[in-house]
């Protein structure tokens, strides 16, 4: 019988895996704990010239390339991206966007990698899928902040130029639980290297990849401090198995697999950063490699808007166009004001992560998670204004004469984004922690209920000194006064907003954790709610920032910068006031126990006239899917290749 980790041995090496430290100043945890450091984003870092000129070459060439050669409809067709496609790619120089030029990469800032996978993206959300997959979480970005210099020399030249990284991580039977990780390096008996056996499921690129970062667990014993660890995997290597190429509801051209590998060797120099170090290195990577989803969300938000704008101008009822009608002129100013306000949160956020002075762990985090829950919203919108058009494939549209929107598609692949590289779920609770690092530290002991006598006698003299002087800040700030953040123009009055309900959010939190105490861990929608009322407060500051450095640096747009992002703010506002409402006046607590009882099937018997294809359905056989075939590399050619 298989053993499975408890809550808190899950925990503990979740929270293993954490970085601790804050060596940098961090505007989301200062927004969190109530201290409204403006100066930590504004002025925003100006863009390199060097830098800027280079991007937008790249991105000159990227369209050139794209207009030219590119038939997204044909990737949605064949469900694969062609292989002159793949080729064209590789000789753009697109697999070493992020890859620093000494090691024969472009060097693109974050900014304009964002994008250029935003352009990708817009063409086909598979392309930009392809390139992040491989730069964003697979070997290189790891390589980058942790591979000795040895392994940077001998890979980052081919990963710029033609060999395709995945990253394995999820098991069939692990996702957010990194405990229950079942994949084994085993050290071999000479110390040479290690034996890796087990499955790994839904690793992007996979199919395609010369080589992969796999993470396994290293078993503790003498000489080898264990726990799971970051191995670098050329796909080559005999006993790797491509079982599967997976299908799904969007991103129909990725190249998704299960792989598993059987008795795998790995020499000891394949180990990236040390043993027991794998969980970090993928938390660290991801931190800016979640950047390139929020990318995805703002081009498919900004698309949408487009889609709709001109619909709803073309599209006549009952004599006037019907974004003249007011249900339809409503979704347009919210899509108008959203595509602003993501725009904001991602251009701010690149820029952080180019200037490297902050912390932006917490920012990165916040823009994945608020991107990929408005950006679903807004595709959705965008297809009720274009009703019966936008639920028709883009290929039944062509062959009836019509212009050849993807609506349907674009809601199909934006609905991964809120799974993708932490679920929305897993993102407020990975939030929410750091968001309560500093209250931990001072009071843990005090509030979790683990300590024993004398611990917590320290800890309450510890958080009373702490308290006693943090919590009277809370009470007055510039939000209060008039005459503040005049800077800002007619946007002050929302800059004074976000000074003030970062106060009372770090209240609330405050008292959430006074009257849940240890309980409060377990209270993920109220968590998810601070979360959220956190990622809106962000937003708003990012708009107004991103607005007046749009008026410094294209002086004949200042106006309209600042009147998209009042419309923002002002929808964002509406939507905080809600949340901070909702945080003391729910039905959480009844929601769970319905919960309980349904799981518990007390009411399965309303279930009883349902047809369940996928349970009562005869057993059909399958069909292999297309395999993952491309000359000239070591691929994952048939479904039963082993290496």
């Amino acid at each position: 019988m298989t053993s499975h980790p408890s809550y808190e041995q899950s925990k503990q090496v979740a929270e293993a895996g954490r970085e601790t430290e804050w060596t940098r100043p961090s505007f989301g945890k200062e927004l969190f704990l109530g201290n409204f450091r403006l100066e930590l984003i504004h002025p925003q870092p100006e863009l390199d010239a060097a830098a800027v000129d280079e991007g937008e070459a790249f991105l000159g060439r990227l369209r050139t390339f794209l207009v030219d050669r590119v038939d997204p409809r044909r990737i949605e067709r064949e469900a694969r991206i062609p292989e002159d496609v793949i080729r064209g790619l590789e000789d753009l120089g697109a697999l070493g966007m992020k890859i620093p030029r000494e090691h024969g990469g472009l060097g693109l800032s974050q900014v304009y990698y964002n994008r250029a996978l935003a352009m990708a993206g817009t063409w086909h959300s598979s392309l930009s899928t392809l390139l992040s997959a491989h730069q964003s979480i697979g070997l290189p970005e790891p390589l980058r902040l942790f591979g000795s210099e040895e392994q940077k020399r001998t890979w980052l030249p081919r990963l710029a130029r033609d060999s395709i990284s995945a990253f394995l991580l999820t098991e069939p039977d692990v996702g957010s639980d990194p405990a229950r990780m079942s994949t084994t390096a085993v050290p071999t008996e000479d110390g040479t290297g290690y034996r890796i056996s087990g499955t790994k499921l839904w690793a992007t690129n996979g199919a395609i990849a010369d080589v992969v970062v796999v993470m396994a667990v290293v078993p503790e014993s003498d000489g080898h401090r264990g726990g799971i660890t970051a191995f670098i995997c050329p796909c080559d290597r005999e006993g790797i198995t491509v079982e599967h190429r997976n299908e799904f509801m969007g991103l129909r051209g990725i190249e998704n697999s299960v792989t598993r590998f059987d008795d795998v060797f790995v020499p000891t120099e394949d180990v990236i950063g040390g043993e027991g170090k794998g969980l970090r290195i993928a938390l660290t990577t991801l931190n800016t490699g979640r950047l390139s989803l929020p990318a995805f969300c703002v081009s498919a938000v900004k698309y949408s808007l487009k889609i709709a704008r001109e619909w709803s101008a073309e599209r006549k009822q009952w004599g006037r166009p019907i974004g003249e009608h007011d249900p339809i002129a409503q979704k347009l100013a919210w899509l108008a004001g959203t595509a602003f306000g993501l725009e904001a949160v991602l251009d701010v956020s690149s820029r952080l992560a180019d200037d490297k002075r902050n912390d932006i762990r917490i920012e990165a985090a916040l823009a994945k998670l608020y991107a990929s829950e408005l950006g679903w919203t807004a595709v959705d919108e965008m297809v009720q204004i274009r009703g019966g058009r936008a639920y028709e494939t883009a290929e039944s549209l062509a062959r009836r004469g019509e212009k050849p929107v993807p609506a349907e598609q674009m809601l199909r692949d934006m609905r991964i984004n809120r799974i993708f590289e932490g679920s929305t779920e897993i993102m407020h609770l990975l939030i929410a922690r750091e968001a309560v690092d500093e209250h931990l530290k001072v009071a843990g002991d005090l509030v979790l209920g683990n300590a024993g006598p004398a611990r917590k006698a320290r800890a309450a003299a510890t958080a009373g000194a702490f308290y006693a002087t943090w919590f009277p800040r809370l009470t007055v700030g510039a939000g209060q006064r008039p005459g503040s953040f005049t800077e800002f123009g007619e946007l002050a009055g929302h800059v004074r907003y976000v000074e003030r309900s970062s106060r009372k959010l770090a209240r609330s939190t405050f008292y959430a954790m006074a009257r849940y105490q240890a309980r409060l861990e377990r209270k993920g929608h109220l968590l998810g709610r601070i979360v959220d009322i956190g990622a809106e407060l962000y937003a708003i500051s990012c708009a107004c920032v991103h607005a007046d450095t749009i008026g410094r640096e294209q002086p004949g747009r200042r106006q309209e910068a600042r009147e998209l992002a009042d419309l923002f703010c002002t929808q964002a506002r509406r939507r905080a006031d809600r949340l901070f409402a909702q945080l003391w006046a729910n039905d959480d607590h009844a929601q769970y126990e319905a919960a309980q009882r349904v799981l518990a099937g007390r009411y399965a018997w309303f279930e009883e006239d349902v047809l369940d294809p996928a349970g009562d359905g005869p057993m059909m056989p399958t069909h292999a899917p297309p395999t993952a075939e491309r000359s000239g590399a070591p691929r994952a050619a048939e479904a039963t290749a082993t290496r």
